[in-house]
This record gives structure tokens, C-alpha cells and sequence, in this order.
């Protein structure tokens, strides 16, 4: 979830640093050795906005998602290179706003150094952003809003994909942004769509970036067709119920490949895990 229309900001390009070896070393402010932990950090911007069908994946693989509310005022932990996988969750701000949310830039250098260590990395729809803009590319204003059920396509490399392929057969996904990015240098672009160049990426082996929504489920895109009517346009009423309509139809086939996606983003981090880092 992003609708804004702001500046651009990009960090120094890390592709120089995706292949430094996983023995204990410190980049940044982060020390990474041996990430064996079964925690996984979930980094959140807005209270509606949350892992959603995702948070039973996680707790299936004995994985315990630790939630850092970020719009609640809470600091980003000391300990995040030892987690077995950081996920970076949607948001109402653009990536552009440090100077309004300085935990945006502090991210952003949390997502660069885990980028340099290997470690597996989620972002979805602002997360993917910030994952992008971590990487040195260009976060900005898109054409137009992207809002409710719309396709995406798989790219030949993301059919193949062992995480995102799933998703192929979808008729449409959920989506709620309004700025885009360029893809960062070194990145496997994996899917599009009509209005959307880059609609999810991977970095390396276990860096991904969704900018549409899996986790989402009824209930939830119901919250947010209330919580985010000046989204909606003229008419939010009639938008709620055209996207609400449209949820009858697709969600169902959307929690099955999301089930999937996720399954297999999580069994990528405990191999990962398994292996000493």
C-alpha cells in the first residue's frame, strides 16, 4: 500500500558487495556471522497493514515472526543480521519521505547491509520499494495509481522462478500503489504488468520484491477500502464495492498460489538457515 507523489532518493549501488562471503564479518552497524536463529523480523508501517495469510506460513515452519511497529515509535533491534529472514511490509508514505519518517532511511541501510550478507530479504509493495531504492535505484511517482484486482504477467525468468512461479496462472492480483521504480542493476526482473514495469524483482539468490499484495485476504482489503478511501477516487463508495466484488472472485485462487509463494520463500530461508548463512 503506497499512494504518493513525492522527490526521488536513492542509496549507493551495493552489487559490489552480494558476493562477500558469509563468515562472521560487520557491515554497516550490523554484525553477521551464522544466521541459524528461528526468528524472522517483520518490519511494519501502518497498523492495517500487516503478514496476513502469511503469519500461519511462517508459524507452520516454526518460525517466529517478531513485528518492529515502526509507525508505533519502535526502534529497529540491534540483532536483525542474526535473523533467519527480514520481511518489509506496505505503507501509506513513499520511500522519498525520510525527513517526515526517519526510519525509512535507517531501512534502507538495514536492507543494504542484509543485501551484502546474503541474508533473505521480503519486501512487499513499499518494502519492494525500499528493497529497489537500497539498491540504488530510483523510487518515483508512477503515471497513475494502481488500485484493486488487476493481472499481473511472469516474465520467462520469473515462470521459472523456484519462489514467485506460482503466481503464473492468476487472473489477477491486488494491488494499491502509486509510485514505481526502476529495476536496480544486478536484478532478475520477474514480472509486470500493464501499468507497471516492474512489478517484482529478486537480488541475488533470496532477495525478493513484490509490489503487488499476496498476503492480503477479504477482510483485510475490506479494512482498507475504509481506511484508505481518499484513494478511491470520486466515488469510494462505488470503488468499495467494485473492489470488494471483485475479491468474491479472485482471492480464493490468490490465498492457494500465495500459500505457495511464500511456502517457498520460507523453505529458501531455512536452507539458508541450515546452512550457516
Amino acid at each position: 500500500m503506497q499512494i504518493a507523489d513525492r522527490g526521488m532518493a536513492s542509496l549507493p549501488n551495493p552489487q559490489s558487495v552480494f558476493h562477500i562471503p558469509h563468515s562472521a564479518f560487520r557491515i554497516g552497524h550490523h554484525a553477521y556471522g551464522t544466521m541459524s536463529s528461528d526468528r524472522v523480523y517483520v518490519f511494519q508501517h501502518v497498523e492495517c497493514e500487516a503478514l496476513g495469510t502469511f503469519a500461519e506460513r511462517l508459524a507452520r515452519r516454526g518460525l517466529r515472526a517478531d513485528y518492529v511497529r515502526l509507525f508505533a515509535g519502535e526502534s529497529i533491534p540491534v540483532d536483525t543480521a542474526q535473523a533467519a529472514a527480514l520481511i518489509f511490509l506496505g505503507g501509506p508514505m513513499s520511500v522519498n519521505d525520510e525527513a517526515r519518517y526517519p526510519y525509512l532511511a535507517q531501512e534502507q541501510s538495514l536492507i543494504h547491509d542484509a543485501l551484502g550478507a546474503g541474508q533473505p530479504l521480503l519486501g512487499i509493495c513499499l518494502g519492494a520499494q525500499l528493497l529497489a531504492a537500497a539498491a540504488g535505484a530510483r523510487v518515483f511517482p508512477a503515471a497513475r495509481p494502481e488500485i484493486g484486482w488487476e493481472p499481473v504477467s511472469l516474465t520467462m525468468e520469473g515462470r521459472i522462478d523456484a519462489v514467485i512461479s506460482p503466481t503464473a496462472h492468476l487472473a489477477a492480483v491486488l494491488h494499491w500503489h502509486g509510485e514505481t521504480f526502476d529495476l536496480p542493476q544486478g536484478a532478475v526482473r520477474l514480472a509486470f504488468s500493464a501499468l507497471t514495469m516492474n512489478q517484482a524483482f529478486r537480488l541475488g539468490r533470496s532477495a525478493y520484491g513484490l509490489q503487488f499484495h499476496l498476503e492480503v485476504d477479504a477482510a483485510m482489503i475490506d479494512s482498507w477500502t475504509q481506511t484508505y478511501t481518499e484513494d478511491l477516487g470520486a466515488d469510494p463508495p462505488a470503488a468499495r464495492r467494485h473492489i470488494n466484488a471483485d475479491t468474491a472472485q479472485y482471492v480464493r485462487p490468490l490465498q492457494l498460489a500465495a500459500n505457495e509463494v511464500i511456502d517457498r520463500f520460507l523453505e529458501l530461508v531455512m536452507r539458508i538457515s541450515r546452512a550457516g548463512g
